[in-house]
């Protein structure tokens, strides 16, 4: 499981950084999104993956700490997917904007040979 989990991590952040480096802006993107994806795999990954472990305290049962899932990087992946969301819309916004002033939606304003 771990190196599948790896594994999709790896090809998330090698396609997202394959895309920034790409000429257009919609590429640019969507390769944001996907290494924000790839952080938040990273991030989830970091609170140890253990099935059927008590989320919370329950009272009246004495259990070590380690039986426990962990809920802070489910806190902060759950916080980075809403604010990953809402950067893709402004940077949706921005691109159709910039577009419609330039007529082009290249990263550097020109079309280049590339095409």
């Amino acid at each position: 499981m771990e190196l599948i989990l790896a594994l999709a991590i790896g090809v998330l952040a090698g396609a997202g950084i394959w895309l920034l480096l790409r000429p257009r802006t919609f590429q640019v993107i969507m390769g944001l999104s996907l290494l924000s994806y790839a952080v938040n795999l990273f991030i989830f990954s970091m609170g140890r993956l253990n099935q059927n472990m008590a989320p919370v305290i329950v009272d009246g049962v004495l259990l070590e700490v380690a039986e426990y899932a962990d809920p802070l990087p489910q806190a902060l992946v759950l916080t980075a997917i809403v604010i990953s969301f809402a950067m893709t819309a402004l940077f949706l916004v921005v691109l159709l904007a910039a577009r419609g002033l330039t007529g082009t939606d290249h990263v550097d304003g020109e079309e280049g040979s590339d095409g």
